[in-house]
């Protein structure tokens, strides 16, 4: 019998955590971690976003391997880069055994079929010839495809949402359930349904260049009138044209970033996102996968997307996949990021979730909740960095000296979908409710000021402004310089109304 490590308390590790302390793999964390105590506890804890779940001793799953695997598919979930990571160091005679003692049980042939995608290696075991087929991953506990392929090898549906070269999971959890539930679509068109066309128009034309200048914003770039331009003009092409291959990537970062920086392939160096903190000291944050590794990456990534749109992925989940994926994946040396926000807009738009001729400013949500936004990314970069070995010489340029691709290949995304639906939330009902709502009050305001005084539209509009720079008071070096010709009673009814309009007192 092998021997099990024990917790402090004397509880033994069963599932993924043995598993990983069996063969001391280094890992990204799975959520879930399972413990089995020696009587009748059931235990549920919560600390730094992974579940602690104790089991009585009557789950303990035996001492095998394939115990363990079988364990962690059912109490763990599907947990691709650990499996991946596993199957890489068990020994094969071993993985044999648990599927031939029960080759046609659902356990058994998702690890037959989970091992040879994995490792790109067949099982020493004949086809399966006769019996059902069994979802690969539970519909009821992650997002998968309507439309799976069916392998009459394991008589497995495969509805993973990409394939051995990319492949995201996402689990079902009670918060995304809830957001589905939402359906945000008909709380946005409820929104539009009260303002007249001209003023929708008006308010897009304004989202589009706030949605650029956020974007450009979190990066801490002050863009050009021409790059504001050019980006906004790919804004308006998002429902029409899709983005996510390999020739319009190229083509779409070389229309968003200085003509200096413009990429014709996929880079050839390695990056990363660091600051300088002090002489020739870098602090990394995050790095890319090894230059080797990133077209196929890319390939997989752009596989996958071809996969959600026709398999009905929900579409928040595709574009969170899809535009976190990329940008984990970094495969340019500039623009990036832009690049990844740019294909929330292009999936949201093209799976029909936004509106026709519509645009949910993400980016401003994600500028004005920038501990939200980088929560999200970091939740993959801070596990990932502890695993990655580098080398950074005098001028700054990194060497990552250990094999990293696992880690961008198969992430969990779970917590990116969360993070993109909050701001999907949060743009609905701040930036675009807010900007209708700002739109349709600025035209009452200024048409009860028109009454009063018939001025022209543009000296409106700066009376307007001034008021609101001066909390709801015109100053005498404006008035003066401005708006000598009105009279002390036109001023006065003129504030009382913006006052008035804009609860300034």
């Amino acid at each position: 019998m092998n021997e099990h490590p024990l917790h402090p308390t004397g509880m033994r590790l069963a599932g993924y955590s043995e598993l990983i302390e069996r063969f001391t793999l280094n890992v990204i964390p799975n959520w879930h971690r399972s413990l089995v105590a020696p009587g009748n506890t059931h235990r549920i804890d919560t600390s730094a976003g992974i579940v602690e779940e104790v089991y009585p001793l009557r789950y303990w799953p035996g001492d095998a391997l394939g115990d363990h695997l079988q364990f962690a598919l059912k109490y763990d979930g599907t947990n691709l880069a650990i499996l991946a990571s596993v199957f890489q160091v068990a020994p094969l005679e071993e993985i044999e055994q648990y599927v031939q003692s029960t080759p046609r049980g659902k356990y058994a042939r998702r690890i037959w079929f989970l091992y040879e995608m994995l490792t790109g290696s067949e099982l020493p075991l004949a086809d399966l010839k006769t019996g059902g087929y069994v979802e690969l991953l539970d519909t009821d506990r992650y997002y998968t495809v309507h439309e799976p392929r069916q392998i009459p090898r394991q008589r497995i549906n495969d509805n993973l949402l990409g394939d051995a070269r990319f492949c995201p999971t996402i689990r079902r959890t009670e918060a995304l359930r809830a957001f589905e539930s939402a359906d945000l679509p008909a709380r946005c068109r409820r929104l539009v349904e009260q303002y007249p066309p001209e003023l929708l128009r008006r308010a897009m034309n304004y989202l589009y260049t706030k949605e650029t200048k956020s974007s450009f914003e979190i990066e801490h770039i002050q863009p050009t009138s021409t790059r504001t331009e050019r980006f906004v003009s790919l804004l308006h092409v998002a429902a029409e044209e899709n983005f996510c291959e390999k020739g319009r990537l190229i083509e779409l970062q070389n229309r968003i970033v200085d003509p200096r920086f413009r990429d014709t392939e996929y880079r050839s160096r390695q990056n990363y996102v660091g600051e300088t903190v002090a002489w020739q000291k870098e602090k990394v944050h995050f790095a890319g996968p090894r230059p080797g590794d990133v077209t196929g990456l890319m390939e997989g990534l752009v596989a996958s997307h071809g996969r959600m749109g026709p398999g009905a992925v929900f579409p928040v989940v595709h574009a969170a996949a899809i535009a976190y994926g990329f940008v984990f994946v970094h495969p340019f040396e500039d623009g990036n990021g832009r690049i990844h926000r740019f294909l929330i807009h292009n999936i949201l738009a093209r799976r029909g979730f936004t509106p026709d001729g519509f645009i949910f400013p993400v980016s401003a949500s994600m500028l004005q909740n920038m501990t939200d936004y980088d929560t999200s990314l970091e939740a993959f970069s801070r596990p990932l960095m502890a695993l990655v070995e580098y080398a950074l010489d005098e001028m700054g340029h990194m060497t990552v000296q250990n094999d990293t691709a696992i880690w961008y290949r198969y992430i969990d995304m779970t917590p990116q979908t969360e993070a993109l639906f909050r701001f999907i939330e949060q743009t609905i009902d701040t930036e675009l409710a807010g900007e209708l709502a700002f739109l349709a009050n600025y035209d009452k305001t200024k048409k009860a000021l028109q009454e009063i005084v018939d001025m022209p539209d543009r000296q409106i509009d700066l009376f307007i402004r001034f008021c609101l720079q001066g909390q709801g008071r015109l100053s005498e070096r404006k008035r003066t310089r401005h708006f000598e010709f009105l009279s002390d009673v036109e001023v006065t009814r003129m504030e009382e109304t913006i006052q008035s309009a804009y609860g300034h007192r």
